[in-house]
């Protein structure tokens, strides 16, 4: 899974770096330990075929859904439930988005303390954005459904999958990372869930970079670029 993140670079520079036709969002500013319930930079196709940047909150909440609280445990689909239930499967269809970052956090479980995990930070091997697959949906509660002037709430969940063997020593699931040459297809609408699916792929593990941070990023009152520390010797 993926359940904390870094996005510390600007709104300006990641739509420099994806392209992005509007940016409709203020700056979010450093962030160096996502979580869960925050809103984030997500970048999507509009109905005129623009690329926009925006933000959207990260816990998925399905247009059916009666309760908003569903999004709390949402934060991640797995590839196999994407792929495999209707619901899903029509967001991934139509409701495909990306969420940059800088990197993630993964915890290894210890051999010899069930109870004692290390984080590692991974990002990529040459210092470029990640794009997490990501997938988003609109909801309005259902007592207000059909009345006009209503906002919907907008919410995002990422999309993860089998680890590579970088990340596989660490945890046994990764979030997609889409590779540069994948994003103009993922984020184009007239692309079908079945080509879709293919791109749900873990990214190369020589592309990537891992190393054991202090367990300060392991609660989320904690922030700052020193989670991104390295612990010493590595």
């Amino acid at each position: 899974m993926c359940g904390r993140y870094v996005s510390a670079t600007a709104a300006s520079k990641l739509a420099e770096e994806f392209h992005v036709d509007e940016v409709v969002v203020e700056d979010l500013g450093e962030r160096y330990n996502v979580a869960p319930t925050l809103d984030v930079y997500a970048i999507a196709t509009t109905n005129e075929g623009k690329r926009r940047l925006g933000a959207l909150r990260w816990g998925l909440v399905p247009g059916f859904a009666k309760d908003e609280k569903i999004g709390n445990r949402m934060i991640n689909l797995r590839t196999e439930t994407v792929v495999e239930k209707p619901a899903f499967s029509k967001l991934l269809d139509k409701r495909r988005c990306i969420v940059p970052a800088d990197g993630f956090y993964e915890w290894q479980k210890s051999e010899t303390d069930p109870k004692a995990k290390q984080p590692f930070y991974i990002t990529s091997a040459d210092g470029q954005p990640l794009a997490f697959a990501a997938l988003w949906d609109r909801w309005t509660p259902p007592e207000q459904r059909g009345k006009d002037g209503v906002e919907p709430l907008r919410t995002v969940t990422l999309v993860t999958g089998e680890p590579n063997e970088l990340v596989g020593k660490i945890h046994n699931r990764m979030v997609v990372c889409l590779a540069q040459d994948k994003w103009d297809a993922w984020l184009d609408p007239e692309v079908g869930k079945d080509e879709a699916a293919a791109m749900l792929v873990p990214m190369p593990a020589d592309q990537m970079r891992a190393y054991p941070v202090v367990k300060l990023v392991s609660n989320v009152k904690n922030e700052g670029p020193e989670l991104l520390e390295p612990l010493p010797g590595h």
